[in-house]
This record gives C-alpha cells, sequence and structure tokens, in this order.
C-alpha cells in the first residue's frame, strides 16, 4: 500500500504542476498587455536596455517551447508568445532573457548548471541501468553506483531551482522598469512565473524522493548481506 501511495505522488505531482502552468498560461495569454508589445519586442527591448545587442530574438516552433540558448546566445520564443501581445507572452519572454542576462553576468548558479549538463547527462543515462542490475541481481555494489548517477542528475534538478526563480525575479523587475506591464498587471504576470516555476519544484521534488527511496533499498539490501 505504502508503495502505491509512492507512486501516486510522484506521478500526481508533475501532473498537477504541469496542470498549473498550462492553466496560468492559457488563462492570461489571453490578457493583453497594456503595452501592446510582442513577446518578440519585449525581449529585444529588455535585453537592449541590458546592452546585450548581440543577442537575437528567434522564433520557435511549439507550443511553451520558449528557452534560450547560450551556445549561439539567442532568445528562442514559441510563436505564439513571439507574435502575440499578451501578458503570458511578455512574462515568458522577459524570463528568457533573464537567462540571457544572468550569462552576460556569470551568474554563478547558471555556470554551475552548465558545468553539470555532461555529468547530469550521463548520470541518467546510466543510472536506472545500474539500478535494475543492483536490484534484480541483488548486487549492492551496482545499486550504490546507480544511486551515485542518479544524485548527479539530482543534483542538477536541485541548482536548476535557483536558476529560474533568479531569472522570473529578474523578469519582472525588468518588465516593471522598461514599461511592458502597469501595476495591475504585476499580479497576473507573477502567477504565470510562479506557475511555471512550480514545474521545477515539482520534478526537484521527484526526483530527491526517487533518490531517498533507493537509498532506503540499497540500505535494506546491505542488511540482509551481513
Amino acid at each position: 500500500m505504502g508503495f502505491l501511495v509512492y507512486f501516486a505522488i510522484i506521478i500526481l505531482i508533475p501532473l498537477w504542476a504541469q496542470m498549473k502552468v498550462k492553466g496560468a498560461y492559457r488563462k492570461y495569454s489571453q490578457v493583453p498587455a497594456s503595452s501592446g508589445m510582442t513577446g518578440a519586442q519585449v525581449a529585444r527591448t529588455i535585453l537592449d536596455n541590458n546592452g546585450l545587442y548581440n543577442v537575437r530574438v528567434e522564433e520557435t516552433h511549439g507550443v511553451l517551447s520558449d528557452h534560450y540558448d547560450p551556445r549561439s546566445k539567442t532568445v528562442r520564443l514559441s510563436s505564439g508568445n513571439y507574435h502575440g501581445v499578451s501578458v503570458a507572452g511578455a512574462a515568458v519572454a522577459a524570463h528568457e532573457v533573464g537567462h540571457a542576462i544572468q550569462d552576460a553576468q556569470d551568474y554563478a548558479f547558471l555556470r554551475f548548471r552548465h558545468a553539470l549538463v555532461p555529468v547530469a547527462n550521463l548520470g541518467s543515462n546510466l543510472s536506472w541501468i545500474l539500478i535494475m542490475i543492483g536490484i534484480f541481481a541483488q548486487i549492492s555494489g551496482f545499486l550504490l553506483l546507480g544511486i551515485g548517477c542518479m544524485a548527479a542528475a539530482v543534483l542538477f534538478q536541485i541548482v536548476t531551482l535557483p536558476v529560474e526563480f533568479n531569472a522570473s525575479s529578474r523578469a519582472m523587475d525588468e518588465i516593471v522598469s522598461a514599461g511592458v506591464i502597469r501595476n495591475d498587471e504585476e499580479r497576473e504576470t507573477r502567477k504565470v512565473l510562479n506557475a511555471a516555476a512550480l514545474t521545477y519544484v515539482a520534478a526537484a521534488l521527484v526526483a530527491v524522493l526517487e533518490l531517498v527511496r533507493l537509498l532506503l533499498v540499497y540500505t535494506g539490501m546491505v542488511g540482509n548481506e551481513d
């Protein structure tokens, strides 16, 4: 029964977070920003205000596929946000520009996250192979090695949190100072940004819970070997 509750939690938490962000985005993508600026214009304005003339703003396909690419120095906005004039579009555009500002200012947590990418990717790919071998073959060493690989991926998830929260904080400051939104639109913009942050919190929470569960399995396996 305990395992059923556990698996229900790790499935429901991400689903709830996704529903929150999609609900907030859907609602506020129908609310026009008073400035009448498209997401592309919002991004370009904030970039120029921070002297980041070398960072490009491009349209990309998909919904909520918005991201900042540090390799090419490009803010990519999904079509709805790139062309749209909504509060949600302005919030998302400003958030991605927040990452560009972090990059330009060598924000420590962003640099740390970039350094973790190859380790986290390797850990994600290897962890479950080693964990399954360890569990089914009852070899605690393989299980521990798999847990170590998973820990690298979990660390990446945890380090992502301050990066995302900081980008959202910068986004609010920038769109207010640039006059993109009025005071009565700040609450709506924060709802979009907070809902998006929930997805990262949910992912980190689930990753930590799974790591703790596997550590308990390892402890039990070692206890049986003694």
